[in-house]
C-alpha cells in the first residue's frame, strides 16, 4: 500500500502564522484602545478619571492678587531674570503676564493652552499689555510640543488634573527642560473629581516616567501645594512604565 506523501508546505505556513501572532502579542495591551489619540497608544492610560475643563481660571485675579499668589510662587519657583519659563495651560495668562516682567526682556514665557480659542484670547491680551517677551503655543492632550532643552521652568498651574494622558504628556515634557531646569505643579490636595490632584499621585506619575520630587510646600493661600520636580534618571521606555492606583 502506497503511503500518501507529507504536505510541506503546511508546517511554513503554521509557522508564518505563528510568528504573525507572537508580533501581534508584542504590542502594548493598551495600543488598540481607540478613543484614545492614536499619538498616545504607546503609553498606558492613566489609572484615575480626568477633570473636565470647566473654566480657564480657578479664581478671580483680583482676589489672587489680594493674597499675593503670583509673587509668592514665583518666589518659591525660583524664578529670575533672564529665565525662559513656560506657563502650561495658561488659561487667560494670569501667570504668562505676571512672569512676563520677572523674566524681563532678556528672557522669555511660553504660553501654552490646548484650546485654540484660549490661545487667541491670550494673543490678544499678550498684544494689549505690549509683552514682547512672550510667544504662544498650541499643545495637545499627550503632548505639550515644546522645543528641546529650552526652559528652566516649566509651570503646571491649577491643570495637572485635566491632563488626559498624564504619561505620554510628561515624558515628551522631559526633553523640553534646560540643565538645573524644574517643573513646577501647583494643585489641590483633593480628588480629582473635586479638581485637584492627590498629591501621593502626583508623585507618583511624574517618578513614573523618570522625575524625583525635589520639594513640596503648603501654598493654601494658592490652593493646594506647590511641588518642584526635576529630571532622575533615564527616561523609561513607554511600554515600561509602571501605572500608578489612584489612591
Amino acid at each position: 500500500m502506497r503511503r500518501r506523501a507529507a504536505r510541506p508546505a503546511a508546517l511554513p505556513l503554521f509557522a508564518a502564522l505563528a510568528a504573525l501572532s507572537l508580533l501581534g502579542g508584542c504590542k502594548a495591551p493598551w495600543s488598540e484602545n481607540s478613543d484614545r489619540p492614536e499619538t498616545a497608544r504607546d503609553f498606558p492610560p492613566a489609572d484615575r478619571p480626568v477633570a473636565p475643563i470647566t473654566s480657564t481660571k480657578w479664581s478671580t485675579e483680583e482676589a489672587r492678587d489680594r493674597v499675593n499668589e503670583a509673587d509668592d510662587i514665583m518666589d518659591s519657583a525660583d524664578v529670575r531674570p533672564g529665565m525662559t519659563v513656560a506657563d502650561i495651560g495658561a488659561g487667560d495668562g494670569y501667570y504668562t503676564v505676571r512672569l512676563a516682567p520677572r523674566v524681563g526682556q532678556s528672557g522669555r514665557v511660553l504660553a501654552q493652552d490646548i484650546q485654540p480659542e484660549v490661545i487667541e484670547r491670550l494673543a490678544d491680551r499678550v498684544a494689549r499689555e505690549r509683552l514682547d517677551n512672550v510667544s504662544l503655543k498650541l499643545g495637545a492632550v499627550d503632548d505639550p510640543r515644546l522645543p528641546a532643552a529650552s526652559f528652566d521652568r516649566v509651570f503646571m498651574v491649577h491643570m495637572y488634573h485635566e491632563i488626559g494622558e498624564p504619561y505620554a504628556f510628561l515624558w515628551r515634557l522631559r526633553p523640553s527642560l534646560r540643565q538645573d531646569g524644574q517643573v513646577i505643579v501647583v494643585d489641590g490636595d483633593r480628588p480629582i473629581a473635586q479638581h485637584g490632584t492627590p498629591f501621593r499621585l502626583l508623585v507618583c506619575e511624574f517618578e513614573a516616567v523618570g522625575f524625583k520630587l525635589l520639594s513640596y510646600d503648603d501654598k493654601a493661600h494658592a490652593g493646594g501645594y506647590l511641588a518642584r520636580f526635576v529630571p532622575d534618571g533615564q527616561r523609561p521606555a513607554p511600554t515600561a512604565i509602571k501605572v500608578c492606583k489612584n489612591p
